[in-house]
């Protein structure tokens, strides 16, 4: 069980940066159009997210879960998938939407690391 959580963190890891560099190759952009590889890596941490979650107590069961974090990261998560799937097929995505997810990936992973 180890290594499957090991390997559902990693997949977690990478789909985040895979999120934030989808979002920050449009910084240059004019206009910016939203990659739909945010919506695959957004879904990808979904996933991998609750497979930790799931299996953590077998993993290490004498730490407990922080169910508070990871709520406040899933809905964080969720704002943002939400966020690309009505921008998805816009010609043009709006700076204050791309901003928006930017930061709230940001903050995804600063409530991850627990700055």
């Amino acid at each position: 069980m180890k290594t499957v959580f090991n390997i559902a963190l990693g997949i977690h890891i990478l789909s985040i940066l895979g999120i934030l560099g989808l979002l920050l190759s449009q910084v240059a952009k004019s206009p910016r159009k939203l990659n739909p590889g945010v919506i695959h890596a957004g879904l990808t941490a979904l996933v991998a997210g609750i497979v930790m979650v799931g299996i953590l107590p077998q993993v290490q069961p004498d730490e407990t879960v922080n169910h508070t974090k990871i709520g406040i990261k899933a809905i964080v998560l969720l704002v943002i998938l939400f966020l690309a799937y009505t921008n998805v097929k816009k010609e043009a995505l709006r700076t204050w939407v791309w901003a928006s997810m930017l930061g709230l990936t940001v903050l995804n992973i600063i409530i991850a690391v627990g700055i």
